[in-house]
């Protein structure tokens, strides 16, 4: 089993894997987006962690592809808000979400029947379309 109930993934400690860079950020906001860095970016080495078990990895890489670059990198970055300090707060968080998400076990589907009543009410449906249907033909002329 991968992620247990009630055991989190944010207890381990992951932080200390996790690299932050800083950078400007692009879109409005005139003379301070062009003089301070605030966009964030958290990187997370998925193959050399330490804290991440085998199987979590290989869950990691399969189920976030597409966040994942080459080097085995999982990148997010957050540049939404006008501090550093917040756009970090707000990047971790995403990716605590992200790993949580994908370490969590999909629930197994039961497969079940369908009730007489929505039998019914299908074959109701079936049968009036089919009466328009036969409406809409022209009659043979005699």
């Amino acid at each position: 089993m991968l992620l247990a109930q009630g055991s989190g993934i944010r207890d381990r400690g992951l932080e200390a894997e996790l690299v932050f860079n800083a950078s400007r950020s692009s879109g409005p906001g005139g003379q301070h987006v062009n003089k301070v860095s605030t966009r964030i970016e958290l990187r997370l080495d998925i193959p050399g962690s330490k804290l991440l078990k085998e199987e979590e990895k290989l869950v990691l890489i399969d189920k976030l592809a597409n966040r994942i670059s080459r080097e085995g990198m999982l990148i997010l970055a957050s540049q939404s808000g006008r501090s550093q300090f917040n756009n970090r707060a707000e990047v971790t968080e995403r990716f605590y979400r992200l790993v949580e998400k994908a370490l969590t076990p999909a629930k197994k589907r039961r497969p079940t029947r369908p009730t007489t009543a929505s039998r019914i009410k299908r074959l109701e449906s079936k049968q009036q379309r089919s009466e328009k249907k036969m409406r809409r033909k022209s009659l043979p002329e005699e």
